[in-house]
């Protein structure tokens, strides 16, 4: 099957590629392993020379990579030249921390000598998805590359343009031939790479479905794996909250990138004396939002990634309003494209599937919590835990609760996003590993002691 780019708001075909074969991509495994042997001999500051000039290329040309992500997913053109932005920010920080988080670790024992030093593992498989299509793959390979290894990306089918570009991206900034390779295959054959025995560790960011099937191929082969998957983000509204500040803040966080974030807002759920204030600010909020052309700069909300992608969210939408939910609708979508019109849903019940699965679109449940024990409860009430947010003037015991959410990240008055100098990763069906940070940094490495006898 042809992996093809098709451009989500006018629905026509940019461009399309014929696979590649299981037999290119082992030669491509083959000229990793070559690369390695001399990359991994490199010095750590040696490394991330390249990663330097990565960085001035992100920022000299983002106009044009964001473009790029406009046409190929939907994304506004202003939150796409964040990202790429964020993507050079990251590369920054690995430029001035990765050195001494990788620098030998002397440890006092009854040796003569102990120390930890942090080996690369070799061919490192990313398996990145579309909703970032920049940013995903430079916060994986970057970490990955500064340790040593080599990388393979294998990116989501549908933004083949973008990761051919980010092979092209990673060679002008200098990193040596076959270091970093696009690998333009479906998921059957990222799962032989794998079931071969042809690298060392995948990194994969996507459904709890694609991580499950390639955690288990990885386990049984004993490969590293870092799993990055779905969440439903619970964004608890206590009664003492900053109502108007909270709602800014939610339709933004439930509404960029229309709905298609894993750290999206999802499930809001608010405390009873403030929820109908709540529920009408959010609403006011959310009537501000225009939706458009990607490549308009006036545009916030552009369309889904995918045509596929609407039917989803009208089954979800629908099931919420059999069931007895009441919607309001926003912005009214021009008249091409693949747009959802964001949708608020009230008189919630536990059994509709906008509160047991992840809804990936514009689409904002508003659920009652009649104590803070309920309110616990429910955020914690699904098989997800990436990230929550929790709105309350009384910090002190934000940062107490914060320790009963069962999630990877937890923000207090303010939205779950990742940052580089922060660990990011979920736990229960969200995934495990963490991406990020210097946790992100040493996933992809042997960490190994080295002691000499007196």
């Amino acid at each position: 099957m042809k992996l093809k780019s098709i451009n989500p708001f006018t629905g026509e075909l940019t461009a399309q590629f014929d696979p590649m074969t299981d037999e290119a991509c082992r030669e491509a495994v083959f000229k990793a392993r070559a690369a390695f042997e001399k990359w991994k001999r490199l010095s750590v500051s040696e490394r991330l020379e390249p990663v330097a000039r990565l960085a001035s290329i992100l920022r000299r040309k983002k106009e044009q990579y964001a473009r790029l992500v406009c046409v190929e997913m939907g994304k506004p053109i202003r939150e796409a030249m964040s990202e790429v932005e964020k993507s050079a920010l990251l590369c920054d920080y690995y430029v001035g921390s990765a050195q001494k988080v990788l620098a030998k670790e002397p440890i006092e024992t009854a040796a003569a000598k102990s120390y930890v030093v942090f080996d690369p593992l070799g061919v490192i498989l990313g398996v990145m998805p579309w909703n970032f299509p920049f940013w995903q793959v430079v916060r994986w390979a970057v970490p990955a590359l500064a340790a040593g290894n080599v990388c393979l990306l294998k990116h989501a089918s549908n933004v083949p343009l973008t990761a051919i570009e980010m092979e092209k991206i990673f060679r002008e900034a200098g990193f040596p031939e076959y270091v970093f390779q696009t690998l333009l295959i479906g998921p059957r054959s990222a799962e032989v790479l794998i079931e071969q025995d042809l690298i060392e560790g995948v990194s994969l960011t996507g459904s709890f479905t694609a991580g499950a099937a390639i955690g288990a191929l990885a386990g049984g082969k004993l490969k590293k794996t870092v799993l990055e998957l779905g969440g439903s983000d619970p964004f608890m509204v206590f009664e003492d909250a900053d109502l108007d500040k909270a709602a800014r803040a939610a339709v933004r966080s439930r509404m960029a990138n229309a709905g298609q974030s894993c750290i999206a807002a999802k499930r809001f759920i608010v405390a009873e004396p403030v929820f109908d204030a709540f529920r009408e600010k959010f609403i006011e909020a959310l009537k501000g939002l225009k939706m458009g052309d990607p490549l308009d700069s006036a545009t916030d909300l552009g369309p889904v990634a995918r045509k596929e992608f609407l039917n989803i969210l009208e089954n979800q939408l629908g099931d919420a309003l059999q069931k007895g939910a009441t919607v309001f609708r926003g912005a009214e979508p021009p008249g091409q494209g693949y747009f959802f019109p964001p949708a608020v849903l009230t008189g919630l019940t536990p059994d509709m599937v906008v509160l047991r699965e992840e809804v990936f679109g514009p689409i904002a449940a508003l659920a009652v919590s009649g104590s803070e024990a309920e309110m616990i409860r429910m955020a914690n009430g699904t098989q997800f835990g990436l990230g929550a947010a929790i709105w309350t003037r009384d910090v002190e015991k934000a940062q107490k609760l914060a320790r009963e959410i069962d999630a990877g990240f937890v923000a207090i008055n303010c939205i779950v996003k990742s940052d580089p100098r922060l660990p990011f990763g979920g736990v229960k069906k969200s995934g495990f590993g963490r991406e990020l940070s210097h946790y992100g940094l040493k996933e992809f490495v042997n960490i190994k002691t080295v002691m000499v006898g007196k």
